[in-house]
């Protein structure tokens, strides 16, 4: 399994080919290992991803002793599990060219928060009619537990607080990679504000320090000198030097 961390930045729209989509634009990566867990001595396997940047007076010291071999201050740490122990190592590096146009991902964020809401709106209630000698109970919840046993039971739907869980949404299509600016364009609407932090899984191997993987071949040096051409004597010219 291959996955990243970043932020929602805001809706947009993509033309790709003569199609137009609606897509989230995602800040993701690059994200730095911050630790590695196996299951020989921590009984199962999983890969730590900071994402951000901190100030470091805003972070606690023993969260600080875990950074000081590296030269970032992370604003978020995230833990995702695998299904074996992997290569990767402490101070690898995750970006966005782990992911391919075409994936099929899920990104999970905490949703909007909205308030204490009624049924209508947290559970999708009807509501009760308008006419007939109704009054003031359009969009009342009705009746919540029965005569005997005389109680509410546990988990009836009734009104209270909504939004501001973990949400995960599947079966999402990644359109268009910016690795420049490391930015998914993910299809579909993603949960969560602007500017608040996702994780985005898909299945496939993850790859590490692909920005770093960069030619080692000098590039040919492009030279505005023309060359010199070497000169050919005609035997003429050498007969003639010759003689005098």
């Amino acid at each position: 399994m291959k996955f990243i961390s970043g932020k929602k930045l805001e809706m947009t729209q993509l033309w790709k080919e003569d199609r137009i989509f609606g897509v989230t634009a995602v800040a993701a990566g690059p994200c730095v290992v911050l630790q590695v867990k196996d299951k020989a001595r921590d009984g199962y396997s999983a890969l730590q991803l900071g994402f951000g940047v901190r100030k470091e007076k805003n972070i606690k010291k023993p969260q600080l002793g875990r950074l000081k071999n590296l030269t970032i201050r992370p604003q978020y740490l995230k833990e995702f599990r695998l299904e074996a122990d992997s290569a990767v190592k402490v101070g690898d590096v995750v970006s966005v060219e782990t992911f391919a146009e075409g994936d099929i991902v899920a990104v999970s964020g905490t949703s909007k928060g909205k308030g204490f809401q009624g049924v209508v709106k947290r559970h999708g209630f009807h509501g009760f009619r308008k006419t007939h000698g109704n009054k003031d109970q359009e969009r009342a919840s009705g009746s919540v537990g029965p005569k005997g046993p005389a109680r509410v039971f546990k988990g009836t739907r009734m009104g209270g607080r909504m939004g501001g869980e973990q949400v995960t949404t599947a079966n999402l299509e990644i359109i268009k990679i910016d690795p420049v600016n490391n930015i998914l364009y993910i299809k579909g609407a993603v949960p969560g504000a602007r500017n608040s932090f996702v994780t985005v899984q898909a299945a496939g191997d993850l790859q590490v320090n692909l920005k770093q993987t960069v030619s080692e071949e000098p590039a040919a040096v492009e030279t505005s000198q023309p060359v010199a051409e070497p000169v050919v004597e005609s035997p003429a010219e050498t007969d003639q030097s010759a003689a005098n």
